[in-house]
């Protein structure tokens, strides 16, 4: 994140319009798919959010109501702050299998998003160098980049710049590119002009998402309730899986991608030209056993610079062991349970008994 001195330059709108222009330019050869510049009233979705979280939808995640109005109002976070550049990023590697690995129980399934290098980095860094192309233009700017790292209202912004429409999953869908893409920001005080909202919601009577998710973590149209949902049991919360979602869990021990995969606009996903998204350590098709077998210093070691480190070790055992505790019997699974049961943690020594249970049950299925 960057911050410069306010703006001082005084633009003509004529000036101001070319130079919005010339920023959609230099973001798409950056490496954005999409750039637009939206100003900074959220009144609606502020209103969405406080009934969000009245209802308790966020779970554990106390940072969703930490900063009050900050995530809400964009010149709280950032006084000055008069525009935001939203711009998006298609992340889906190519030659990557999908809903084939999630029919490989066996096999651990990592959300597509999660498989090469972490993008937090990535898209900060190419702002930045938006900004600093901005300045070389105009001379300095206030500004500030954020990239899902602090309380910004990514989607709501987005959408409000002309990205995409909320889904009933509550993703941003874009009509040309589906779902599968990151987004940025840029704060800026340029008083530039907007471009107009994407209003218009293709949806229409398809609920696919609705249908396909494994928990019924979408509760209502664009509602999650996060306590329900994969990726936030696998990734947000820090304590034990409730029992009730795990077998629903299926492989998926690293977020959940099935309400974006059955979405009719995914075909239109655009795979990324990123090399930096390409799988690593065969994140893509590896086997669960596999995974649980890696030491910490493994973990630590082949997560560098990925956004899978961010849930630590134990709660990478945790999510394995659900992962296994689902495959189909076999010695090699029940071996690789066996021998985490002395695991120091007591949440890894938990879920490693519930799955050892399911294992010796499908055993005997097997047997009779």
């Amino acid at each position: 994140m960057s911050t410069t001195a306010p703006s001082t330059h005084k633009l003509s709108d004529t000036d101001l319009a070319a130079l919005a222009t010339r920023i959609k330019t230099w973001g798409r050869e950056l490496g954005f798919q999409e750039v637009g510049i939206t100003d900074t009233d959220l009144e609606s979705h502020e209103r969405y959010l406080e009934r969000w979280l009245a209802a308790g939808h966020h779970g554990e995640m106390g940072f969703m109501a930490k900063h009050g109005t900050k995530r809400t109002r964009p010149e709280e976070l950032v006084p000055g702050t008069l525009r935001v550049i939203s711009v998006r990023m298609d992340y889906l590697p190519p030659e990557v299998e999908t809903t084939k690995v999630l029919g490989k129980p066996d096999t651990a399934y990592v959300s597509r998003y999660a498989l090469g290098r972490d993008y937090h980095k990535l898209i900060r860094k190419r702002l930045a160098h938006l900004a600093k192309r901005i300045e070389a233009e105009v001379g300095p700017i206030g500004y500030r980049a954020f990239v899902d790292s602090a309380p910004v209202m990514e989607r709501a912004l987005a959408q409000k710049a002309g990205l995409g429409w909320f889904g009933k999953n509550a993703m941003l869908i874009h009509p040309r590119a589906g779902s599968q893409f990151f987004l940025g920001e840029l704060y800026t005080d340029l008083p530039l002009p907007t471009d107009a909202p994407f209003d218009t919601e293709h949806c229409g009577k398809c609920s696919a998402c609705r249908t396909a998710c494994p928990t019924d973590a979408i509760v209502d149209d664009k509602v999650i309730d996060s306590r329900r949902c994969i990726s936030y049991l696998t990734i947000e919360l820090d304590g034990a899986i409730p029992e009730q979602y795990r077998e629903a869990m299926g492989n998926r021990v690293y977020g959940c991608d099935d309400c974006q995969l059955v979405c009719p606009f995914t075909r239109f996903t655009r795979v990324s030209q990123e090399d930096d998204f390409a799988p690593r350590h065969d994140l893509d098709r590896i086997a669960l056993t596999r995974l649980f077998a890696w030491s910490e210093e493994e973990f630590l070691d082949k997560t560098a610079g990925s956004a899978i480190r961010r849930i630590g070790y134990v709660r990478w055992l945790r999510n394995l062991a659900v992962g296994l505790g689902n495959a189909p019997w076999s010695e090699a699974v029940e071996a690789a349970l066996k021998a985490r049961l002395a695991y120091p943690s007591d949440l890894v020594r938990e879920h490693v008994r519930w799955a050892l249970a399911r294992q010796r049950d499908k055993r005997a299925q097997r047997i009779l």
